[in-house]
């Protein structure tokens, strides 16, 4: 594992297991630029005024409501912001876009239907079209005047897209690819202009098309009634002999798994931020009513419980935003480098993406988890009147529901962490193997008991080195003992997983602090300090739970006891009192009246 002083600044993906970052290097969200800053504003501003007054409306799906809306977006740029500005758009960065999806994240099934359009609806156009193709949609994509959509799942392909049953036949005269089969849940599906829809050509090769409305064939069914999400337009499509111009084919014949997979990798960062804009928005609505509610002639915000639950969403809510945006910052410059080495814009794009499909895959479960964590104690701060439709946290906990589905369920994303970490290392993209095998011979060694670090956060530090080693020592040895077999263990890779998500999580909350606090004193960071400290002794517990989980799954006998020895000592954190720091936390949002947006 590097050291500190390792002048190396550029992490590659899954790199930070094996390395320490350095805060100067960290992208924080203190460090949005004034432009950045009022984009968010803008995308504030547009919920609050164009979005919630309707959210009824909205949800009762009226006729032409929806579109109405992505339209104004688009007249506001908020369709196309990372768009070149040769197709229509604004051409602004990656951290730019994924603050547009957070801060219009909050608006319910808006920002369903927003996300789906600027993400699966237009980038697969964008990243794998043809000049012709581009110019003939991307401008009309970006400017709302046509709206998109994306069909991959069907009845029996969910999680297993590669399986599914609709057909591409040419037709006789070459001119035309006739598809025939169905899809389900597409979202935007009831009003789309222009949808990416993948069939088998030959019933083998996997292929994308650019199916337009009213192409002959093409039908819609009528709109599901689900759960949440209800003003969301979701509905099946049916291709039936559906003639798609041979120019329509989007990409190479057989190579629609490549545009499939590389898009879900942006918008399972994309999910992430449009939760942490809807997990802010929910947390001060619990605040503020916390704030007005009164019981036992004491405003409900004063009692114990109740800073518990408000403290605990706001942590939860901080760490995801740390890790979010570093990652963003990662994937612009990586974006950067391949752009400077000569590579066409959307090859720079999903390059940047799939180096950081492992972290945007934790990102995507850690986002929509916190979400769930936060609304249901949102509803529970609110109380019988939680329960009620005359609340808006009823409608954010129906509609967060979904966020664990979208994208990949959180299962399948869990297992694609451990899966892209370990394949990359037998592909020497990634060497965990010597820093894994130096764990195991320093379980045979004897602790350091040295003088203690002085320097500032030393503690923390080596908190998340220690972390990391339990993740080494636990995925080395299942990998030396089930080689193999460890990929029909789910259960074991989910564990690995869920520690791997902490820690990435928990560096990210110490580096963003780290940087703070080398520009202001510690009576600034206070609050920042409290988050960090908290969520580090929360972290061991948990970190020990999944390790031991893991172990004893596949160890026994003086195996077992031997790696349980490790994890213990790998997994410990000092004694602290997380009720008075939580308490601080709480009375800063309580002070404030909401979490800050």
């Amino acid at each position: 594992m590097n050291t500190a002083t390792d002048k190396q600044t550029e992490i590659k993906g899954g790199e930070w297991l094996i390395r320490e970052s350095e805060a100067a290097d960290c992208f924080i969200p203190e460090n949005f630029q004034e432009e950045q800053l009022m984009v968010k504003e803008m995308c504030a501003s547009f919920l609050d005024t164009e979005v919630l007054p309707l959210i009824d409306r909205i949800d009762k799906m009226e006729p032409g409501l929806m579109p109405s809306l992505l339209d104004k977006a688009g007249e506001q740029g908020l369709l196309g912001t990372s768009i070149p500005e040769n197709l229509g758009g604004l051409g602004k960065d990656f951290i730019t876009s994924t603050l547009v999806n957070e801060g219009l994240g909050g608006g319910f099934s808006f920002s369903v239907a927003l996300a789906a359009h600027t993400g699966i609806g237009t980038l697969p156009i964008l990243y794998f079209g043809t000049e012709a193709q581009k110019e003939k949609y991307i401008p009309k994509l970006a400017s709302g005047e046509w709206k998109g959509s994306y069909g991959l799942t069907e009845p029996n392909s969910g999680s297993d897209a590669l399986s599914a049953k609709t057909t591409a036949t040419l037709s006789k005269d070459g001119k035309f690819y006739l598809l025939n089969g169905q899809k389900c849940w597409i979202t935007n599906g009831g009003f789309a202009d222009v949808f990416t829809v993948f069939a088998k050509v030959d019933a083998e090769k996997f292929t994308a098309f650019i199916v337009e409305k009213n192409f002959d064939g093409f039908t819609r069914g009528p709109e599901e009634h689900k759960m949440g999400i209800k003003g969301s337009s979701t509905v099946q499509l049916y291709f039936q002999d559906c003639k798609v111009p041979v120019e329509n084919v989007l990409g190479e014949i057989g190579k629609g798994h490549i545009i499939a997979f590389n898009i879900l990798n942006i918008g399972r960062l994309k999910l992430c931020a449009a939760a942490l804009g809807a997990g802010k928005r929910v947390a001060g609505d619990a605040i503020e009513y916390a704030n007005t509610r009164e019981q036992f002639k004491t405003m409900i915000s004063q009692f114990g419980a109740i800073k518990n639950k408000i403290a605990e969403m706001g942590i939860y809510i901080w760490v995801t935003e740390s890790a979010l945006y570093r990652v963003s910052k990662w994937i612009e410059v990586k974006k950067e480098e391949l752009l400077g080495e000569g590579k066409p814009f959307s090859d720079a794009v999903l390059g940047a993406a799939e180096e950081y499909a492992i972290e945007c895959a934790m990102l995507k479960v850690f986002g929509s988890e916190m979400l769930d964590f936060v609304v249901d104690e949102g509803v529970q701060i609110h109380g019988g009147n939680g329960f009620s439709d005359e609340y808006a946290v009823s409608r954010s906990y129906r509609d967060s529901r979904i966020n664990r589905i979208f994208e990949g369920t959180n299962e399948i994303n869990r297992l694609l962490t451990v899966d892209m970490m370990l394949k990359r290392a037998t592909k020497g993209r990634l060497d965990i193997l010597t820093p894994a095998k130096n764990v195991a011979k320093e379980l045979l060694s004897i602790p350091d008991f040295g003088q203690a670090d002085e320097a500032p956060f030393a503690t923390e530090r080596k908190l998340i080195v220690q972390f990391k080693k339990a993740i080494l020592l636990t995925a080395g040895a299942a990998v030396q003992k089930l080689m193999m077999k460890l990929e029909s263990e789910q259960e074991i890779l989910m564990h690995i997983a869920d520690m791997a998500m902490i820690v990435f999580h928990a560096e990210s909350a110490l580096l963003r602090t780290m940087k703070l606090s080398a520009t202001k004193n510690e009576e600034a960071v206070a609050f920042e300090l409290d988050i960090l400290r908290v969520f580090l002794y929360d972290s061991a517990d948990k970190i020990d739970k999944h390790g031991k989980d893991a172990i004893n799954a596949f160890a026994d006998g003086d195996e077992q006891r031997m790696l349980l020895l490790g994890l213990k000592r790998f997994s410990k954190a000092g004694p602290f009192n997380s009720k008075a720091a939580k308490r601080r936390i709480a009375d800063k949002l309580i002070s404030l009246g909401k979490y800050p947006l």
